[in-house]
Formats: C-alpha cells, sequence, structure tokens
C-alpha cells in the first residue's frame, strides 16, 4: 500500500506546471473531480486512473456555481486533510486544491450551459446546477487536459451532461463512467449521507431495497409503469423519505421519461429524509436473449 503523499497544488500556474512535467516525461493524466469529503466512491475512481498507468489528479473544489441559495454550500463536509490521508493510501498523485477566488478571478464573466439534458429529473428542483457544473468541470478539463476523466454513475444526469458538453466542445478528454459503489445494504456512497443521523441512516436502506423491486417488476412485464412509480412513491413515503422530487424511469441516453423498454432505461429517485437529499439511480436492462 503506498503511503508517499500526493502533490497539493493551489494555483493554475502551478498546476499546468506540474503537468507539463509529466507530460514531457511521457505520462498520462487522469482527473477524477470531486467536492472532497471522499469515500470509497471517490478512491475507486481513483484507482481506475491508476489502473490505466495514468496519474492520478484529483481535484477538491466545493464549487459555488453549482449550490442554489437554500442549499449546503456552507454546510458542505470540508475536510482537506483526511481526503489527502486517504489519496495517499491509495497511491493518488496530485491534490488540486485551489481557491474560490483562483478558480473564479475577479471578473468572472463565463458559463456553460448543456440544454435538454438538464429540463428533467433534477434540473427544475435545482435551477442552475447544471450551469454550474457544466462551468466548473469544462474550467477542471482544460485546466489538467487529461487523457480521462472519471466520474460516478449515481450523479448519471450530471455525467450524461458532461459526456454530451465534451463531446459538443470537442474536448480532448474521454469521460469514463463507472458504476455506483454502494454499501452492504445498497445505499449509495455520498459525501452527503454523513448528514444523515443514525435512525435516518437505518431508514435509508429502503430506497436502494425499493428500487430494486421496482425495476424487476418493470422486467418482470408489470405495466403501466405510472402504477408501479407510484406504489415506490407511496413505499417510500411509509418509510420517512419527503418530499419525494421524482421517481422516473428515463431513456438512459436522453433522459426523456418512457413507458416501455424499447431502448435501455434507467430509474431516478430524489428524496429527502430528514434535512438530507438522498438520489439514486439503478440502470433497467432485460437480459440479453
Amino acid at each position: 500500500m503506498s503511503t508517499t503523499q500526493p502533490l497539493i497544488i493551489r494555483t493554475v500556474a502551478g498546476l499546468r506546471d506540474q503537468i507539463a512535467a509529466w507530460r514531457r516525461e511521457g505520462a498520462r493524466i487522469g482527473l477524477i473531480p470531486t467536492l472532497g469529503a471522499l469515500h470509497e466512491g471517490h478512491l475507486t475512481l481513483v484507482r481506475r486512473a491508476l489502473a490505466a498507468g495514468e496519474r492520478a489528479v484529483v481535484s477538491i473544489f466545493v464549487n459555488p456555481l453549482q449550490f442554489g441559495p437554500n442549499e449546503d454550500f456552507g454546510a458542505y463536509p470540508r475536510r482537506e486533510a483526511e481526503d489527502v490521508a486517504k489519496l495517499a493510501e491509495v497511491g493518488g498523485h496530485l491534490v488540486w486544491a485551489p481557491t474560490v477566488e483562483e478558480m473564479y478571478p475577479a471578473g468572472f464573466a463565463s458559463h456553460v450551459a448543456v440544454t435538454g439534458l438538464t429540463d428533467g429529473l433534477d434540473g427544475p428542483f435545482r435551477p442552475g446546477h447544471f450551469q454550474g457544473v457544466a462551468t466548473v468541470v469544462t474550467k477542471l478539463l482544460m485546466q489538467v487536459l487529461p487523457d480521462h476523466a472519471y466520474f460516478g454513475e449515481k450523479d448519471y444526469q450530471q455525467l450524461q451532461v458532461v459526456t454530451r458538453m465534451v463531446r459538443d466542445l470537442d474536448i480532448p478528454t474521454r469521460i469514463v463512467a463507472v458504476p455506483t459503489v454502494r454499501e452492504a445494504d445498497g445505499l449509495a456512497l455520498s459525501s452527503r449521507n454523513l448528514y444523515l443521523s443514525a435512525v435516518e441512516r437505518q431508514a435509508a436502506a429502503e430506497l436502494p431495497r425499493v428500487m430494486r423491486e421496482t425495476a424487476a417488476a418493470v422486467l418482470a412485464g408489470e405495466v403501466p409503469f405510472a402504477r408501479l412509480l407510484a406504489r415506490a412513491t407511496d413505499r417510500l413515503s411509509a418509510a420517512g423519505f419527503g418530499p419525494i422530487d421524482y421517481v422516473s424511469i428515463c431513456d438512459a441516453v436522453t433522459l426523456v421519461p418512457v413507458e416501455d423498454l424499447s431502448r435501455p432505461a434507467r430509474l431516478f429517485v430524489a428524496a429527502r429524509l430528514g434535512r438530507t437529499r438522498l438520489i439514486d439511480n439503478i440502470p433497467i436492462e432485460p437480459a440479453a436473449r
């Protein structure tokens, strides 16, 4: 197990100097964008970059542009020392940890928006969120210019937005999707799980259970989907979730709600448990014939 401390860089100039030095050595670069408060899901992304023989660059930046006025920007967990220690254990090479002022200097006035994919699911519930995500990820990709950038499927709508953005803007980075990492009871790992009380954490296990059983019902041919989704919503409400923003089955590429499985689909859920908003999704894929 590696215990070498990763480099910590806080200026764009310093970051570019280090990336250029690695490039001169013939190294390939993998970027793992994060908000910090790292967990096993993030570390899985780092391991994917390392397995590809890349220098693993992990950005730790709580991006104000993707938080709404009533969201948890101020309370979002900031644990840089713990994060760096975790990255040292797995062999991460570099932590890119700019200040807000370094990322968005005085006079910053440019933004990136991806339309269509942001119309549904989290889009209406978090106005401006995906513009903030697209803007900061564009900046990260242009700052690091990685060969690959690794994203977990838990934030699937974000993954699709970033994938489309990279394609549309001809950014020379391949986006790599990595399956969601889960706890033993199925709950998707998330930095926001830290907000859950012990009682809420126990209740949270109902979310992946309802999702699995709903997906199984779809694959068993139960219709209409609306009835299955209403049943899932009722079960989550009974378990203490609320408000429930959506329970939806959408096309896996366009994210448009669907009524059949003529194309690959996913089940998406967003619901609050206490003060914590949980999001999750799973694929609904008929067995190959």
